[in-house]
């Protein structure tokens, strides 16, 4: 019988590590109506937290990817869970709209921004050189499997027993989650003796050097000076406005407005969830044969056509045209991922990881400033309409983005070329370092 790579095993991890981390990413929208109802607090407050969260998820996302480079992945994992714990257990314990921001926002926001994307790029660059498209699509369908698992628990516990004890299941989840990551999640196949999954040959491993915050800043450097850079960017800030910021947020309390039960509205977003996890796995296999750009104009336009809709669709009860919404909108979620990483690699080669980081806080910026956006909306015109019609428009120039990069041919990089780069990249960053 042959032998299971270890790659897959590192992989097991992560997802599972990855589904924990989701829990809070679920809990946002069904903790709102009954913090507003129950707690007092406005839709404004709780927006402006969660996008505090998102900026700095966001925001924190390219220099995890360093750090995981300089101290490795379990340690900041770690952190990163104990961060996101802390976050949420605090958080029934705010009185105050500042401590609502601090828990729900900063720590929160560190914590998951430390168990963003990137580190599913880093596992899946890092330890596979075949199936590359397809774990990366797994592993980011770990956060649409925390969101099956989370919301509608979060959502049960919320409305039939407190909120309070909704946030503390989150908490219980981060905890559980990290002895699992430390005991299996390992930095580089080199580390036991292995070549990565598809690989010839074993890859020496390269101590890391440097300042972290520095090769994170010098990889953004390097990223602006080029228009494709720029165009990634602005579409997965337009993908972030779009799932996280409107949808993840805002679709809850948008049904609650049209009558429907909280419990129902998390159940639909619960089957988003299902078919993210489908949808994602699918555009991973994807990417690793079709070009990339493609893809993203598929993905945008009919995401764009979702919402432009969806103010028809919402009711008191589901009807077939909203199952069929959801079903489309869960299978393009976060179908994005895989083929941004998969360009961010062509394009910027073995700072590729690093850089993706960077186009991933662009992402969570976008979300925030969607999540926000549209608490305004619904506090000032009393209806979620408007803002659903805008995430439609900044669809259609994602989609416009992404066809207009310039094509590039899939070449892997040689590993030893990697390796040697990424040892350069460092070399750099100390001598950046005052």
């Amino acid at each position: 019988m042959a032998r299971v790579h270890y790659a897959w095993v590192v992989a097991g991890a992560a997802f599972a590590t990855l589904v924990a981390a989701a829990a809070f990413r679920a809990a946002p929208g069904p903790l709102m109506v009954p913090l507003h109802e129950d707690a007092g607090w406005s839709i404004v407050t709780m927006s402006a937290a969660v996008s505090v969260n998102l900026v700095l998820y966001g925001l924190t996302a390219p220099f995890a990817a360093a750090l995981m480079e300089r101290f490795g992945l379990r340690r900041v994992v770690a952190a990163g869970l104990l961060l996101i714990a802390a976050g949420a257990g605090l958080s029934v314990l705010a009185t105050a709209a500042w401590q609502l921001v601090f828990t729900w926002g900063v720590l929160i926001g560190l914590g998951t921004g430390s168990m963003a994307l990137v580190f599913a790029a880093t596992i899946a660059n890092a330890w596979f050189v075949k199936r590359r498209g397809l774990v990366m699509g797994i592993l980011t369908a770990g956060g649409a499997a925390g969101q099956l698992v989370f919301l509608p628990l979060v959502a049960y516990l919320a409305e039939t027993i407190s909120w309070v004890v909704a946030s503390l299941v989150i908490t219980a989840a981060a905890l559980v989650a990290i002895p699992l990551a430390v005991a299996l999640l390992r930095d580089r196949p080199a580390d036991l003796g292995l070549a990565p999954y598809g690989g010839d040959r074993v890859i020496p491993a390269v101590p890391a050097t440097g300042n972290a915050a520095a090769l994170a800043v010098g990889a953004l450097g390097r990223a602006v000076r080029t228009k494709a850079f720029w165009a990634l960017a602005g579409a997965f800030a337009i993908c972030g406005a779009t799932t996280n910021g409107l949808i993840g947020i805002h679709f809850i309390p948008s049904a609650h407005d049209h009558g429907m039960a909280t419990t129902t509205a998390a159940g639909l977003l619960m089957v988003v969830g299902v078919f993210d996890i489908v949808g994602t796995v699918a555009s991973g296999w994807l990417t690793d044969r079709i070009d990339p750009r493609i893809l993203l104009l598929a993905y945008y336009a009919f995401r764009g056509v979702g919402l432009l809709l969806l103010p028809w669709l919402l009711a008191e009860t589901v009807h077939p045209s909203m199952v069929l919404f959801i079903v489309v909108y869960g299978l393009d979620w976060v179908a994005t991922v895989p083929p941004t990483a998969a360009l961010c690699r062509r394009i910027f080669g073995s700072e590729g990881t690093i850089v993706f980081g960077w186009v991933f806080a662009s992402h969570q910026l976008g979300a925030a400033g969607a999540a926000l956006a549209a608490g305004v909306v619904r506090d000032t015109f009393g209806s979620y309409t408007y803002a659903w019609f805008g995430g439609a428009a900044l669809c259609l120039i994602a989609a416009l983005l992404s066809i207009a990069l310039r094509r590039l041919p899939e070449q892997p990089p040689d590993p030893a070329d990697v390796a040697r780069d990424k040892q350069l990249a460092a070399e750099s960053a100390a001598d950046l370092t005052p």
